[in-house]
């Protein structure tokens, strides 16, 4: 079974980075929508800085204190909500990590509770309150059943990937409760949750990352 190690962590965030730097006009667009209109800006300049940052801060065989500084790292940079509630699930995910040296298809399902744990602990969000916690949650119930079923790395955020996109589509037809989102809320009838869309491309980022 293949496993990564700390030093192959900006791999996979380089990854996520790509990912938003492809999507950030579409984020931001969606954002203007709903909220302020920056989303897609806060998520490209908060991945793109953690490969090197990670390179030059890493703990060595300590993947979860690793990713613990480049969650604080994010908070500071990309203070936004989402930016915020990103830099919290990645914090919770490190802390589930604490210690590890590598990790493999078990680890990331590990990170996937506790990064949707740290979400809902920080954003005060249930699920169906349409967030990006309505990704992230069946996301990482995805990745326990397929690991459970045997499955390698790749095929456990593969699966991840599928669970958050499932949850994109059923924010359509949810109704957003937090900022301002909530005041536009007629607007979101039938539209996809731009939250949750950030947190797909998160794991969509982390996918190409591993499974490359």
């Amino acid at each position: 079974m293949k496993k990564y190690n700390v030093e192959q962590l900006p791999k996979l965030f380089e990854g996520a980075a790509a990912v938003f730097a492809e999507k950030k006009e579409e984020l931001c667009s969606m954002d203007a929508n709903m909220g302020d209109g920056d989303l897609g800006l806060t998520m490209s300049k908060g991945f793109e800085a953690l490969p090197d940052f990670i390179r030059q801060n890493m703990e060595e065989k300590d993947a979860g204190k690793t990713l613990m500084k480049a969650a604080m790292k994010m908070a500071g940079l990309v203070p936004s909500t989402m930016g915020t509630l990103m830099s919290s699930g990645i914090l919770e995910g490190g802390k589930a990590l604490k210690g590890t040296a590598e990790f493999g298809a078990l680890e990331m399902v590990i990170f996937l509770q506790a990064f949707a744990a740290g979400i809902q602990k920080r954003g005060k969000c249930q699920p169906g309150d349409c967030t990006i916690l309505d990704a992230m949650l069946p996301a990482a119930e995805k990745a326990a059943a397929a690991e459970e079923e045997g499955g390698d790395l790749c095929k456990v955020i593969t699966m991840a990937l599928e669970g958050a996109r499932e949850g994109v589509e059923s924010t359509k037809n949810m109704v957003p409760k937090f900022g301002k989102a909530a005041v536009f809320s007629a607007r979101a009838v039938g539209t996809a949750d731009q939250g949750a869309t950030a947190g797909m491309y998160f794991l969509e980022g982390l996918k190409n990352g591993i499974c490359s």
